[in-house]
């Protein structure tokens, strides 16, 4: 016991003297040390990217995590054995389809967070889990009564539980169903080829692409010395060498590696015909692809078809070497059609990067070429211009949408931001810019921030929150409230978007007379601004006075310290929403392309009359082509804008035209009453109804009788005791 604390010094010493001798064998070697890592699960590695950790989600917070797109929620218990053995599998799925890509684009390592082209931003899905054990009220609350219990969730709400054997198969089977209904046609049709539990690299994983190396046999002696080596304190001495060693590696740097492909890319449409697609080939090509492509869907049989097949022959022969152009016959192909959702033939869709849009547009062979070319426009994303493009732009351009961002501006804005131009192929223009000088010209303060110029007039998206500038469905909608220009062309394909629901002033103007057309054009558009002016301002004081009204009310109750009043006075909201005046609209149409319409509807001859104005209502098949003097209404600004104000007050002073016939008009009143009153009108039927039931019922029974007359014929008394007949 006393040779013990001599023992212990010993080798406190021999320690000692042992760590002075490595230090100078080692020399400035660098002994990596073993960083703290925390208990907690640490990101894996999967098909060569690095994937973040599964969520565990926070069960207060559970409903605000998973209100936004689609989660597919495991709910589990720590210890649970099925849970246990259901983790490895429920983490190589999700390890699966983080890393893969909707659209093939080789064997690259990126980031799923950097671009559209992966799983979870594609398709807006993701995986979590919920601890029951920890958070036993929000899982109670999602009605688990067993663990573990997998649930899809879409916008926060349940869609659909899974059910079935917990394998990777079927629950792949599940995921492909919902990605199916999500992006029709963009799944695979035999199925994924799915690891194993536990693997970290799918079955058709190939590796990462290496770099090239200067030969053959460098490539090899290199390994062989990889092989040889040891790591022991020289190859470090070595390393601090001069570097001699590295000259070489200047012969095969790896940033040649993005340049690689040196194969130019294919030329779209290189035959100049419509390529005739089937189910796989169309998933191939289309679905699979980011190539833009224009496609009809029709079906042989029909009249309308048929018509239009010549001008989709000569489409293609236009677009060769520029866009790819397809069809699908959908009884041959009926399945596929089904999956796009058609309402009708022929269908024509634009295609790019798994997104389409519907053209809507007439079916001459000029009015397709004009899509086309637009569309075309859009492959290279939105255009970042400066002060110097722009004002180019505004010459050629009557509607431009611009996006302003700066250095804080996230990748979710702009990926938001690249969804838009698909739908504005034929509307309007797109540009993003960060000029200083546009920033200043629009008074912009806050980025990032979207408006819209209609001849420099510029009108903003109100964006409450930063999600409303990537709410995609909801900056299109505004867009498509004001990509119209002040003064549009009346055309067939807009005229419902023009005419309908609000009092359009229409230009009648005729291009045969070049002067006339382009005085009475500006006229219009000065009137249209002016008029824009004056609502803006009535719209303000409108508000003014309203706002004036809730304060004046507010310190009433202050001062009678009336809390209920208070109260009452400040929950007032002001809303400007429902106007008692319609909405005014201008455009101007071609007298002499739409000659008869406008002969057989409004009366004018733009040959013989000249230039026209007239006000229609087309909710009520009305107009006004004479100002309150009884004159008519010229297309000049002065005439216009003395008419206006007597035509939108209700009732108008000036007596209105009709723009069908007497016999059209009743039944149109008639049902204009019905669906401006539908309670009353339905009592009204109901009462006439009953009415003549109860008259019919009336009328049958004096017919028939209820009862017997003694002085009838056939009666008790009709008829005489022996047979005979005065």
């Amino acid at each position: 016991m006393r040779l013990l604390p001599i023992s212990l010094l010993y080798a406190l010493l021999a320690s000692v003297a042992y760590s002075e001798i490595a230090e100078k064998r080692t020399g400035d070697i660098e002994v990596p040390i073993a960083e703290d890592v925390s208990d907690g699960p640490q990101p894996t590695t999967f098909n060569g990217v690095k994937v973040p950790v599964l969520p565990e989600i926070d069960g207060e917070k559970f409903n605000g995590t998973i209100n936004e797109g689609y989660w597919l929620v495991k709910h589990h218990s720590p210890w649970c054995g099925h849970c246990i053995a259901f983790a490895p599998i429920w983490q190589t799925l999700y390890e699966y389809y983080y890393t893969s890509k909707p659209v093939p684009a080789g064997s690259t390592t990126d980031s799923a967070s950097t671009s559209m082209n992966t799983f979870t931003a594609y398709y807006n899905f993701h995986f979590g889990s919920l601890d029951c054990t920890a958070f036993g009220s929000a899982c109670t609350a999602n009605g688990v009564g067993a663990f573990p219990t997998i649930i899809l969730y879409n916008d926060g709400e349940e869609l659909k539980r899974f059910e079935g054997s917990k394998n990777m198969k079927d629950l792949s089977d599940f995921v492909e169903d919902v990605l199916e209904t999500i992006r029709p046609g963009s799944r695979p049709i035999e199925g994924p080829n799915l690891p194993k539990a536990k693997d970290n690299t799918s079955p058709d994983y190939q590796g990462p692409e290496l770099a090239p190396a200067a030969s053959t046999g460098e490539k090899a002696s290199t390994i062989e010395k990889q092989k040889d080596q040891k790591l022991t304190p020289e190859v470090s001495m070595d390393a601090k060498a001069p570097i001699k060693t590295k000259s070489p590696l200047k012969a095969t740097p790896v940033k040649k590696k993005a340049t690689k492909p040196t194969k130019a890319p294919s030329t779209p449409n290189p035959l100049g015909k419509s390529l005739s697609f089937t189910a796989e080939s169309f998933q191939n090509l289309v679905t699979m692809s980011q190539e833009p492509w224009f496609i009809k869907f029709y079906a042989p049989w029909c009249g309308h078809c048929q018509s239009m097949a010549p001008n989709w022959v000569q489409l293609a022969k236009e677009m060769k070497g520029r866009l790819n152009i397809g069809e699908v016959n959908c009884d041959v192909e009926s399945r596929l059609c089904k999956d796009v959702r058609l309402r009708g033939y022929p269908t024509i869709l634009f295609f790019r990067g798994g997104e389409r849009v519907e053209y809507d547009g007439l079916r001459g062979l000029g009015d397709f070429v004009t899509y086309a070319n637009n569309a075309i426009e859009i492959g290279d994303g939105v255009k970042d211009v400066d002060a110097s493009e722009f004002k180019e732009m505004e010459e050629k351009e009557e509607v431009i949408f611009v996006y302003f961002y700066d250095h804080a501006t996230t990748s979710e804005d702009f990926a938001a931001l690249e969804r838009i131009p698909l739908s504005l192929i034929g509307h309007a223009k797109l540009v993003k810019t960060n000029s200083a000088l546009l920033a200043e010209r629009f008074k912009i303060t806050t980025w990032p921030r979207l408006l819209v110029s209609r001849d420099g007039r510029a009108t903003y998206y109100t964006a409450l929150a930063p999600q409303d500038m990537r709410d995609f469905r909801k900056v299109l909608n505004w867009m498509q409230s004001v990509w119209l220009p002040i003064v549009p062309e009346l055309t067939a394909s807009n005229s419902r978007e023009i005419m309908d629901g609000k009092l359009v002033v229409l230009g009648i103007l005729t291009r045969e007379r070049p002067d006339e057309f382009m005085i009475g054009k500006k006229e219009i558009k000065s009137a249209a601004l002016e008029w824009m002016d004056k609502q803006t301002t009535a719209f303000q004081r409108e508000r003014q006075e309203l706002r004036d009204a809730k304060q004046l009310r507010i310190e009433e109750a202050e001062d009678r310290n009336d809390q209920r009043a208070l109260r009452a006075a400040k929950s007032i909201r002001i809303n400007m929403d429902k106007s008692e005046q319609k909405e005014v609209g201008f455009a101007w149409v071609d007298g002499v392309f739409w000659e008869r319409w406008i002969r057989t509807t409004y009366g004018i001859e733009v040959a013989k009359d000249g230039e026209k104005v007239v006000i229609n209502d087309e909710d009520n098949r009305r107009y006004w082509d004479n100002t309150v003097t009884g004159n008519s209404i010229m297309a000049s600004r002065t005439s216009i804008l003395e008419t206006l104000p007597k035509v939108v007050i209700s009732p108008p002073k000036i007596k209105p035209k009709s723009t069908i016939s007497s016999f059209e008009k009743f039944f149109f009143d008639i049902r204009g009453a019905i669906s401006g009153h539908p309670i009353l009108s339905i009592g009204f039927i109901a009462g006439m109804v009953v009415s003549g039931f109860m008259w019919g019922r009336k009328r049958l029974r004096k017919s028939k009788g209820g009862y017997f007359r003694l002085d009838e014929k056939d009666g008790l008394l009709g008829g005489s005791t022996n047979g005979k007949v005065d």
